[in-house]
């Protein structure tokens, strides 16, 4: 979150960063708790300074068989309104902290202003679309043909928006998480493997509570979410933690099953991998030194397009505009793959650089050389998303005769060249 001090002393630049965002959060509120704040806090220590003279003189009366009864009165009287101060400013930062929880984060200045994803600029692209001497078929018609993806089983086990992999579609996907973790761990990335669920404590940390409850899957009866991205759990290893700052940057790689409630999605891509309750993913997580975080954002981004460079599918980057940058990022670049039956460019990984947004909830600090405590900066990006990238291959590999051909980095892991 914001330092409420921050936004407190420059409320204009702040609502102007929320007006690019398209966000009308009232700024006023906090402005009136961090000036009521600093008043309880001025005034309370004067009366626990008067509380503390008024002790050491009636030791001094009570050690001469003096009368200390008035000033006993007084310190009772700084005692009781020290314990009104107390608990006001409880309610305050109580408050505080609750307004602070539900504002975004302030955009960088090099993300470009625009109200939503229709203005987002594209950065680069890697590769040019097949062009198919035949009628390409969507993934959801090639799962099914092949026998190798089942929505309808899925539907019948659990409900909608779930499939059920079978054969070599269990095997594909399975593949392509081992290919994608063995490619980051060649790279410097630790490869974690985390629970699949995570306490509320994590889920406040990265973002994702109190503002998106409705999206995440709650536990009933406990204190426990399904994760709706490893970002939150690994991200929250280093929570309450202080590093040493010749150990950043920090990379970690996990793979995780992903659950989310994708609510007002109603509609949208209702077909296929692409939008599903639950859904397999690499992420990637960088903890990194405030002055280096935005190459890192570039390295970070580089990392997750090799795995498309690796497996020749078509994409392009995209910077998006201030308008679509996600809750609790700064900056952000989409990367999206080809995928034939939509005729476009659909989502993949998002990378973001958090800055210090998500280390100031979660209290994630290095040492700096100076000796002093800072807060870090939190990055990371899908590396990638498993059923995106099933769906991408199983429609860009297709063959005239229902076959798919197997991106040959992915051969060694399927012992086969061709799906049949």
């Amino acid at each position: 979150m914001l330092d409420f001090r921050f936004v407190a002393e420059n409320i204009d630049f702040v609502q102007k960063k929320l007006d690019m965002r398209g966000n009308k959060t009232d700024l006023s509120p906090v402005k009136g708790w961090a000036a009521r704040r600093r008043t309880l806090i001025t005034e309370g220590e004067a009366l626990k300074k008067v509380k503390n003279d008024a002790s050491a003189q009636i030791a001094k009366i009570k050690a001469s068989r003096g009368d200390a009864s008035a000033l006993i009165a007084d310190m009772k009287n700084a005692a009781d309104k020290i314990k009104e101060y107390d608990k006001e400013l409880s309610e305050v930062e109580a408050n505080l902290q609750e307004y602070m929880y539900n504002i975004p984060n302030c955009v960088d200045d090099t993300v470009p202003y625009g109200k939503d994803s229709d203005e987002n600029t594209v950065a680069r692209t890697f590769g040019e679309p097949r062009k198919f001497d035949f009628t390409p078929k969507a993934h959801w018609d090639i799962g099914a043909d092949l026998g190798i993806l089942s929505p309808d089983e899925a539907a019948k086990i659990t409900g909608t928006r779930f499939t059920v992999y079978h054969g070599f579609g269990a095997k594909l996907e399975r593949a392509i998480v081992n290919f994608m973790l063995d490619t980051h761990a060649g790279s410097g990335y630790e490869e974690i493997f985390p629970p699949f669920m995570v306490n509320k404590d994590s889920m406040l940390g990265t973002g994702q509570l109190p503002k998106f409850a409705e999206d995440m899957y709650h536990i009933e009866n406990t204190d426990m979410y399904l994760v709706p991205t490893a970002e939150v759990p690994v991200t929250n290893l280093l929570r309450n933690d202080i590093i040493p700052a010749e150990k950043l940057p920090i990379k970690f790689c996990a793979y995780t099953a992903c659950f989310r409630g994708e609510a007002g999605s109603a509609g949208r891509d209702t077909r296929g991998l692409i939008r599903q309750h639950q859904f397999n993913k690499v992420e990637l997580v960088k903890f990194a030194h405030p002055n280096d975080s935005w190459n890192q954002l570039e390295g970070l981004t580089a990392d997750a397009e090799k795995i498309l460079q690796l497996l020749k599918l078509p994409y392009r980057v995209v910077t998006l505009c201030s308008g679509d940058v996600g809750f609790s990022s700064a900056k952000t670049y989409d990367i999206e793959v080809w995928m034939p039956s939509y005729n476009r460019y659909v989502e993949i990984s998002s990378c973001s650089n958090f800055v210090d947004y998500q280390a100031r909830r979660a209290n994630i600090r290095y040492r700096d050389t100076d000796g002093k405590l800072k807060l870090l900066h939190t990055l990371n990006g899908s590396g990638l998303a498993a059923g995106r990238t099933t769906a991408a291959i199983l429609e860009n590999y297709q063959n005239a005769d229902g076959t798919v051909t197997v991106p040959e980095v992915l051969v060694k892991y399927l012992n086969v060249e061709v799906i049949k």
